[in-house]
Parts: structure tokens; sequence; C-alpha cells
């Protein structure tokens, strides 16, 4: 199907401003990652060279998580003395290392209390089957990957900023970063981008680490309609990267300029955050190779709000 460009968005009067509402029907659980179709998936299946893997899954075990979410109990339950074992986590919350933000995390910014597709907050709350992370679950995420590595590119060019305060990344820089890198995008590519924040981060002291997480303000990509365009005509089934937010967070106006709340609420695009991306930038680095064969495996839970990734480059 021909995509319409973000000026031509919503399709219909009738759907939120800047909305996709509608686009794959009224019904739809999916949004951007529609654009993931088999014939997308067997031909990124032809990026893989070398066979070296990369997870992006971050640490499980950080002492502090962002936005307070928590830490968790891990309790090793012995089925069998010293001869089997199960393990249970208490309290976890699926947000508090790498994730996929599913499309009941935050609600359209132009319909408060409505998510993807009019999907009423009540519903999300109840364990809704519309938007539950069970569906990326079910079709698979599988397609061609494309790295940004903003953080070296701005090392090398003298860009100053601190990955663990408020940054904002343009867009217009990520275009040099891609033509410096030699790449080019695609529809239904897969988003990641490095900021430098989980580097910088497994460096800082305890101190720094109990600070952010109260008040989690991060680099990130701009957010403003500039940021949203760019986004979107350039059809990315999904944004992923390895900050906090993916946009610099704290928005400057809530919701308003938050862009959660056009991404999730608005396309039906699933932000990935807190990719532990290092090693596959660093092979970029090393091999010119910006381009991969990506997967992941969300949590099968009906309803679910967001799941670790489980996310591999190949």
């Amino acid at each position: 199907m021909s995509l319409p460009s973000f000026k031509e968005l919503p399709i219909d009067a009738k759907y939120p401003a800047k909305s996709a509402w509608g686009l794959w029907g009224d019904d739809d659980s999916l949004g951007t990652m529609n654009l993931l179709t088999t014939e997308r998936a067997k031909e990124a299946s032809k990026l893989v060279r070398t066979g070296k893997l990369f997870p992006m899954n971050w640490t499980m075990e950080n002492k502090y998580t962002m936005f307070n979410r928590g830490g968790f109990e891990h309790v090793i339950k012995e089925l069998m003395p010293d001869c089997a074992f199960d393990d249970v986590y208490n309290n976890w919350n699926t947000q508090s290392s790498s994730q996929w933000d599913g499309l009941g995390h935050v609600c359209n910014r132009h319909t408060p209390g409505f998510f993807y597709n009019n999907t009423a907050a009540k519903d999300v709350r109840s364990g809704n089957e519309k938007l539950g992370i069970h569906h990326l679950a079910r079709k698979g995420i599988a397609g061609r990957a494309v790295l940004l590595d903003f953080r070296r590119w701005a090392v090398k060019h003298g860009v100053e900023y601190d990955p663990l305060t408020r940054y904002e990344i343009d867009v217009k820089d990520l275009d040099k970063v891609a033509e410096e890198q030699g790449v080019t995008f695609k529809e239904g590519d897969i988003l990641l981008v490095r900021s430098g924040f989980t580097e910088a981060y497994n460096n800082a002291n305890d101190e720094l680490k109990a600070s952010l997480a109260e008040l989690a303000a991060v680099c990130g990509v701009k957010a403003c309609d500039e940021s949203l365009e760019w986004i979107w005509d350039h059809h990315f089934s999904t944004v992923a990267g390895d900050t906090a937010a993916f946009e610099a967070w704290p928005p400057t106006n809530g919701l308003d300029n938050a862009m959660h709340a056009i991404l999730l609420g608005g396309w039906g695009m699933p932000i990935g955050e807190l990719f532990n991306l290092e090693h596959l930038a660093e092979e970029a680095a090393k091999t010119g190779v910006y381009e991969f064969f990506f997967t992941s495996a969300p949590l099968n839970k009906v309803g679910g709000v967001a799941s670790p990734p489980n996310a591999i480059c190949i």
C-alpha cells in the first residue's frame, strides 16, 4: 500500500491530528509493525554475512532503575534437593531495563484517555486484548535494522554533551550521521540510535544513578514536529535507542510535546528503550557495516503493556 506523508495525516478528519488511526483498519492492533512483512524479513536475512551475534538486552542487575520503577526479587526455588531448580521474579517491572514500550503504554496526545485506534484507558487497565504486547510476540519482529551511532559521530565532530543530562538530538544531525556512515533508509526499517547513555551510565557512581532514577532527565531525539515528520516519512516500522525514553526527557510541556504520545498513541509504533548497543556500535565502527538482520521475541503475555526485547542483530 502507498503510505501517506506526515503532512497528509490523519487519513480522515474524524481521526486525531497527526495520527495514523484507521490506516490499517479500525480494528488494527499492530500499527507500523504492519510494515514488517515476510518479504522484508526475507530480504533482511540476506544481510547475515559473518554470523556474529549482538544481543541487545541490557543488564537486569541495576540497583537504581529509571523513573524509579523499582528492582525485583530473584528467588531460586528448589524443586528437588540438589537436583532441580526453578526461579521466580517477584515484583518485576518489564520496563526496568531494556524494553519495548507497547501500544498500551501512553495515550494519544490529542485524545487523552484513548490509545492507538481509539482504545479506551479502561480497556488497557483491565489487560486489554486489542493493544497487548502479545500481538508483537505472536507476529514476531524480524527485519532490517540500521544503526545511527550519534555518540561516535558527535565525539568525532566536537559536539559536546553529557548523555546523562537532557540533550536534544536534532534529526538534521541524524541525517549527517547517516550520510557519513553510508546508511540509506528503506521502508519498514528498524531504527537504532546510539546516544551513549548506557555507556555513560555504566561508568557513573551510585549517587548519580540514584539521582537519574528520581529525575530521569536524559538525552534523546528532539521532540518536535520536525522529528515526527522525519520518522514518519522514512516509514520506519519502529524506533529504538540506548537511552531511557528515545526522545529527550522530560518533555518541555508534558504529553503535548512528548513523541511517545504520537508514536505509540497516534501511529502504533513501538518504542525501544535502554537497548545495549555498545558491542554492535564497536563492530560497526570497525567494519563500516551499519545494517543488520534484526530479530526480537517479546513476551507472549495477553494484554501486556511492555516487554524485554530479547533482540539480536546478526
